[in-house]
């Protein structure tokens, strides 16, 4: 009888250790896939600045495939700003935390 008390008393116990274990485990996740989402972001905004960069040196500034590749760069940026409220630029290396990828 006194074996089945400290059962009862050692579950809680020991699912409460178990749960704080697992709790502290999980933490380090959030910020890693939070940098890993930003990383990407910022390679596909890379790709898309050297796509246009291509279809300019190609065809010309003013061009169809240009402004087909300006619009997707913009999608991007679009993308970024709408997730992390900033989108990157690739040529100055930097983040930009105003919506002002489309001003002169």
């Amino acid at each position: 009888m006194f074996s089945s008390k400290l059962q009862f008393k050692t579950v809680p116990s020991a699912l409460l250790a178990t749960t704080a274990i697992a709790g502290l485990l999980l933490l380090p996740v959030a910020p890693r896939s939070y940098a890993d989402e930003h990383s990407r972001c910022q390679h596909s905004i890379e790709k898309a600045e050297s796509n246009l960069d291509k279809a300019i040196h190609k065809h010309g500034e003013h061009s169809p495939e240009a402004d087909s590749r300006r619009r997707e760069l913009n999608d991007e940026r679009q993308h970024c700003w709408d997730t992390y409220h900033g989108w990157w630029d690739g040529h100055a290396h930097v983040w930009h935390t105003d919506r002002d990828w489309d001003h002169p």
